[in-house]
């Protein structure tokens, strides 16, 4: 819903004299609006920022307006005494029960839905992100109490980066609005040949780090940032019986689902419904056309009629083997509303393959991505801001086929399921899906760690690229345990002992997949390219806290006469009354970009563009004459691994260039990283940039 950026000006380094001593006022807000120039595409509403007396601290909002539209809802906030202070990006859906709550103690002075942070934040203290419903992104400073504050939400819809420049630690949506302040970005090696980017807090540019889902973020006096867990997800112990009926689940699941559409449904602009063939958007649509049916109003639509509501979705093409719109339109037929496609022709995908890259900020070798950013501005063009989306169903019911076996592992004595060995064929994991990756190759301790319910043969098959020599010496001898550790102690605890292996995966992906990929390269990050604010309502705590509690029986549900597993088994139950019969039984597709693309067509003519001897070598890191090779078989022979490597690197160009990127070079030696997991104590050369976190 906006763009944000703020900085602090540190204690105890090097340079701390010389930058509180000679403070620039007028170049301070020249960087901070050149930042929020940067993300612009965010916040085309308004923009506003503000800086303390002493100008160690500073707040700056690009606004997007979706509730209150009126310049009060301009940001940043503040209080009636002006100490407290704060910017926030995203929806907070509980607000008007908050405004209600706090008549009598606190003076609004807009409508916004934002506002209520620093209400609760005056009531609460930090513990007031417990009180926040939706999806956001916040900084807010205490002028009293010398706290700088930000927080992400729980699943990491809305992003927050973080990082020190100049002794100034710097916080933004996005990465790109470092720059004005004198950010140079390098690759960190290590990172990109880990992928710790798709599943750690550290990012591909060294030094700079995200709040992951569910964190917050504290500087105390000007001191050093600390980042700690305020919720993370649960799950009941594998050994106790659920109590509820079937029936009685799926009635609790409708209701909660219901109730989350509804909440997200209020704006004060156009809303639509993101469609493709699948269960979780089609889902979303025939929830809202009840919802409409029984009194609410979608956004801005005052009519109450149910066949004006708006539904978006792709076409890449029957030949493509990925395209879902007939689906989308017999669904949409059924439903009798709306449904406006965007076809996704090869020259198109091309045409948004840079920018794609640059907005999202996520090299993800997929042109997945360039469709989201389509079906936005076609939703765009029609006058919708905010639009209804499927995300984060397949990751809390079961839906991929990575979790599928994992309910074969151990039985689940949570509910009386019938006896079942696990099958010899694969074909039952496989048929109509998208392949499994093989498992890695790991340490026999790390399987255990994991229960044998790991995920990362599936994060570490989103790339492979042909790495130059040199950076062997930076390799980890064992990432899957990396992978394994990162998550802390007292989850890994409970993912040996406590958790079903389903519940283990469906975490698992959770943090990594679905908030690093997901959620930024076909998710908030493309759709904000075209003013699209996606509310995801399987995304609403109240619905996972719930839906984690569901034994794994019922949400893979396993037919022992058949040898037929039906994914997401609980959730088609809850949504019959809402979904078509051919949606009812249809198995999960992945929302997957085509990716058979020849020699000499526009997708082969934009990469091989980019993938000059020149700019790769401005890389540094990519060896060059084995990307040539990766090209001819990606795009001639068909090969996917090369085709997707070749994507990639191109993408890395694109950033290259984008943010001025300096190459990666060998040092001779291998060097002490300064860089770890924001589960350690680390630094950034002079300033910790994580002191300590902790897992809940």
């Amino acid at each position: 819903m906006c763009g944000i950026t703020a900085i602090l000006s540190l204690d105890g380094g090097t340079n701390c004299l010389q930058v509180n001593n000679n403070v620039d006022p007028q170049l301070l807000h020249y960087q901070m609006d050149e930042s929020l120039e940067l993300v612009k595409h965010r916040g085309p509403d308004a923009r506003g920022q503000w800086f303390s007396p002493d100008y160690r601290v500073g707040l700056g909002h690009a606004r997007f307006s979706i509730i209150d539209l009126s310049p009060a809802g301009n940001q940043p906030f503040h209080d009636a005494e002006e100490t407290v202070h704060a910017v926030v990006n995203g929806e907070l859906y509980d607000h008007e029960k908050h405004r209600a709550e706090f008549a009598d103690e606190y003076d609004f002075t807009s409508g916004s839905d934002s506002e209520v942070v620093i209400a609760l934040y005056r009531r609460y203290g930090i513990s007031f992100l417990f009180k926040l419903r939706g999806e956001f992104a916040l900084v807010l400073w205490d002028a009293k109490r010398k706290l700088f504050f930000a927080a992400r939400d729980r699943y990491g819809i809305k992003s927050l980066y973080y990082t020190v420049v100049n002794n100034k630690l710097l916080v933004a949506t996005e990465m790109k609005s470092f720059l004005p302040f004198g950010w140079q970005p390098e690759w960190s090696v290590e990172n990109l040949l880990t992928k710790g980017w798709l599943w750690d807090s550290q990012m591909y540019f060294k030094g700079v780090h995200r709040l992951e889902p569910g964190q917050y973020l504290t500087s105390w006096n000007f001191g050093p940032p600390n980042v700690r867990t305020y919720w993370d997800m649960e799950y009941p112990d594998k050994r106790n019986p659920f109590p509820q009926t079937e029936e009685e689940i799926v009635l609790k699941l409708r209701e909660l689902l219901l109730e989350s559409v509804k909440l997200r449904l209020r704006a004060d602009v156009g809303v639509g419904i993101y469609l493709s063939g699948g269960l979780d958007s089609s889902a979303i649509a025939g929830m809202t056309k009840h919802l409409i049916q029984q009194g609410e109003l979608l956004g801005n639509d005052f009519s109450g009629d149910a066949s004006k509501m708006s539904c978006y979705t792709i076409r890449f093409g029957k030949g493509s083997g990925v395209d879902e719109s007939d689906v989308a339109h017999r669904t949409a037929d059924w439903l009798g509303v709306d449904l406006h496609p965007v076809t996704m022709n090869e020259e198109e995908l091309a045409s948004r393959f840079e920018d794609t890259v640059w907005y999202t900020e996520a090299p993800i070798p997929d042109v997945n991505g360039m469709g989201r950013v389509a079906v936005g501005e076609l939703a765009h063009s029609h006058g919708k801001k905010v639009i209804l989306t499927g995300e984060g169903s397949d990751e809390h019911f079961g839906g991929y086929p990575d979790m599928l076996s994992k309910v074969f592992l151990e039985p689940d004595l949570s509910w009386p399921s019938p006896p079942f060995e696990m099958p010899n064929s694969s074909k039952m994991f496989e048929s109509g899906r998208e392949p499994i990756p093989p498992p890695v190759n790991s340490p026999a301790s790390t399987k255990r760690m994991l229960n044998n319910s790991s995920i990362f043969a599936r994060v570490s098959s989103f790339y492979n690229l042909p790495f130059a020599a040199w950076t062997a010496k930076h390799a980890i001898p064992d990432l899957e345990t990396a992978f394994a550790e990162h998550f802390g102690a007292q989850t890994l605890s409970h993912v040996a002992e406590k958790w079903h292996p389903l519940n283990s995966a469906s975490y698992q992906w959770t943090k990594s997949i679905l908030a690093n990929y997901i959620l930024r390269y076909i998710g908030d990050g493309a759709d904000m390219v075209h003013q699209i604010e996606s509310r995801p309502p399987f995304l609403d705590h109240h619905v996972t806290e719930f839906a984690n509690q569901i034994p794994p029986s019922l949400k893979i549900r396993y037919d022992p006469v058949n040898k037929v597993l039906r994914e997401k088994h609980i959730l088609r139950e809850a949504m019959k009354p809402f979904i078509t019969e051919e949606v009812l039984n249809r198995t999960k597709r992945a929302y997957l970009g085509p990716s058979n693309y020849r020699e000499g067509r526009p997708l082969h003519q934009a990469v091989t563009k980019l993938l000059t001897e020149e700019n790769v070598k401005q890389l540094g890191f990519v060896d060059w004459d084995q990307l040539q090779e990766h090209v001819v078989r990606g795009f001639r022979d068909g090969d996917q691994r090369c085709f997707r490597s070749s994507l990639f690197v191109a993408q890395l160009v694109v950033l290259s260039q984008r943010f001025g990127v300096r190459p990666a070079a060998d040092t001779g030696s291998r060097p002490i990283p300064t860089e770890v997991p924001s589960a350690r104590i680390g630094t950034d050369g002079t300033v910790p940039m994580v002191q300590i976190t902790s897992h809940l």
